[in-house]
């Protein structure tokens, strides 16, 4: 991540071009083009990890902006004019691409970003599908992809390689088998790694997804956490429960969540967050990855009605087995968390297993209560069975 990062910093010394993206933007065509992908939303998780949220939202309630809005969009917004955060802020941009599969917010933040840097903007629309992907829908974005790539080649002043597009769509599509494959195994008792490892080991997935380099790590970590089953190393050293996590980390607060949670001897296996990289998978060709992208973009866990997630949500309870479910009520991502109260409602009536909602903020830690939440935690460990 230290080497994207001085690439990306220094992309103006070497000649090549840096594109902002949405994080679960499409990415691939980027790298077929030689553009380096820089991602606000990656940059807002290191933000908060480094405790410098409040500082930065603070910043941009002073120009202007609502307390009410994404913290990410908020943090990221400030950092601009002041080159703030933990790197500095952001290199400059000499495009942004905005895939609004994730939420609403991204299209107005995006937006503000290219006045400001000037640059141009590309916007992949994807209609929410409540229940199913109309063929309709389906040809819409499979359009917007072609312009997509016209986009690309106008900002480069080059053609596409298509044979290079194949091999990174290749690269990508085993990237996130080898990423569920990681993370399936916290299915074992005990499970050698947590949902709050997996926030970490997240990072290239997102950021070198479509890269060789992804491809290295994430088979290291594979072999890794197969050494640590065989040899019954667990991430939680004394483990009784399996939980699961709903929604983003409270990134400030991590390891205290994981710490707490640990000494009550129950480890979160298994989340919706870092699982949703590898969500679409199933829709996508590696023979045909251009193409198939409109179905693998759209259909994304955060871009289906909120049955189609209570499904995945269950599906990941009887995958994981767990015994309780955790949803942080995300006050920044109002896609992520305004369903969960029906989400909850599902799972109890489904699988009848406990449910503990934790009101929090990604990045803003003025939306978290320590004492609140162990009190919450507490009670929420009282109505586990075995």
């Amino acid at each position: 991540m230290t080497a994207y990062y001085i690439d990306a910093k220094t992309a103006a010394d070497t000649g090549k071009k840096v594109a902002w993206i949405t994080s679960s933007g499409p990415v691939e065509p980027l790298i077929a083009m030689d553009v380096i992908p820089v991602y606000p939303e990656n940059h807002g998780t290191m933000i908060g990890a480094s405790k410098m949220g409040v500082d930065l939202c603070e910043k941009a309630e002073a120009m202007g902006y609502s307390r009410d809005m994404c913290s990410y969009a908020r943090a990221d917004i400030a950092c601009s004019p002041t080159n703030g955060g933990p790197i500095g802020g952001l290199p400059r941009p000499d495009m942004l691409v905005c895939c609004n599969n994730i939420c609403g917010t991204v299209l107005k933040w995006y937006e503000i970003q290219a006045r400001y840097y000037d640059v141009p903007l590309f916007i992949l629309d994807t209609p929410v599908i409540h229940t199913t992907f109309s063929e309709a829908a389906r040809t819409y974005v499979r359009h917007q992809v072609a312009d997509y790539i016209v986009f690309l080649e106008t900002c480069c002043q080059k053609k596409m390689d298509r044979d290079r597009m194949a091999e990174v769509g290749r690269l990508s599509i085993q990237e996130q088998k080898l990423w569920q494959s990681v993370l399936d195994t916290a299915v074992n008792r005990p499970a050698p790694m947590s949902a709050f490892d997996a926030f970490f080991h997240l990072a290239l997935i997102v950021t070198l997804r479509g890269t060789q380099t992804a491809i290295d790590y994430y088979t290291l970590l594979l072999q890794e956490m197969r050494e640590r089953i065989d040899a019954g190393i667990g991430a939680v050293p004394v483990e009784r429960w399996h939980l699961l996590w709903d929604n983003l980390p409270v990134w400030y607060k991590t390891k205290w969540l994981s710490d707490t949670f640990a000494s009550r001897e129950a480890c979160l296996v298994a989340d919706t967050y870092t699982s949703a990289w590898c969500s679409s998978l199933q829709y996508m060709d590696e023979t045909d990855f251009l193409t198939s992208m409109a179905d693998g973009y759209s259909r994304i866990y955060l871009n289906l009605g909120v049955d189609q997630m209570a499904d995945t949500v269950i599906g990941m309870i009887d995958h994981y087995g767990v015994q309780g479910l955790v949803m942080h009520s995300n006050r920044s991502c109002k896609p992520y968390s305004l369903g969960q109260y029906d989400i909850q409602k599902i799972v109890q009536k489904k699988r009848g297993i406990p449910t503990l909602i934790i009101e929090a903020d990604m990045v803003d830690a003025r939306n978290f209560s320590e004492a609140q939440i162990e009190t919450r935690i507490d009670a929420f460990m009282e109505m586990l069975t075995p």
